[in-house]
């Protein structure tokens, strides 16, 4: 073969390659209000974002007992249905250091995380934020660990 067909044929072999491509990932596109699968099969909502709730939860967590960072990372991860990473949970709590509403004591080599009185406030005041935006769906959210798969 010479080397202009050879080079015809690897273009026809990648625009083929790239057509399939295009293809499946059409296939795998979700339309307005549907849920998602992730790449380990998890469903998730299109519309609904847990990240905005992490500072949310961390202090709810704190305040009901103290704990270090891979212990909030495991309850949290719990409740989203995944182990959170550091390098989610320990940037957080660093901006919560830094507004002073937590502060830690080392134990070893562990920092074990407590609510600081700010926090104890702030905490009070998100409670009942969330309260008023969620109010009157009691009777929808129940507190049950639902299977998403």
């Amino acid at each position: 073969m010479t080397r202009a067909k050879t080079e015809t044929t690897k273009r026809r072999t990648r625009t083929v390659k790239m057509k399939q491509a295009a293809k499946t990932r059409s296939d795998n596109k979700v339309s307005k209000g549907q849920s998602k699968k992730t790449s380990d099969n998890k469903v998730e909502s299109e519309y609904l974002e847990l990240k905005g709730f992490l500072s949310f939860l961390i202090l709810h967590e704190v305040g009901r007992k103290r704990l270090c960072g891979e212990d909030l990372a495991k309850k949290i991860g719990r409740r989203k249905g995944a182990m959170l990473t550091p390098g989610t949970i320990y940037p957080a709590l660093k901006k919560l250091r830094k507004k002073k509403l937590v502060k830690y004591r080392r134990f070893g080599r562990k920092k074990v995380y407590q609510l600081t009185p700010e926090g104890e406030t702030e905490m009070k005041l998100m409670y009942k934020l969330f309260s008023n935006y969620f109010y009157g769906l009691k009777h929808v959210i129940q507190r049950k660990h639902y299977r998403v798969s």
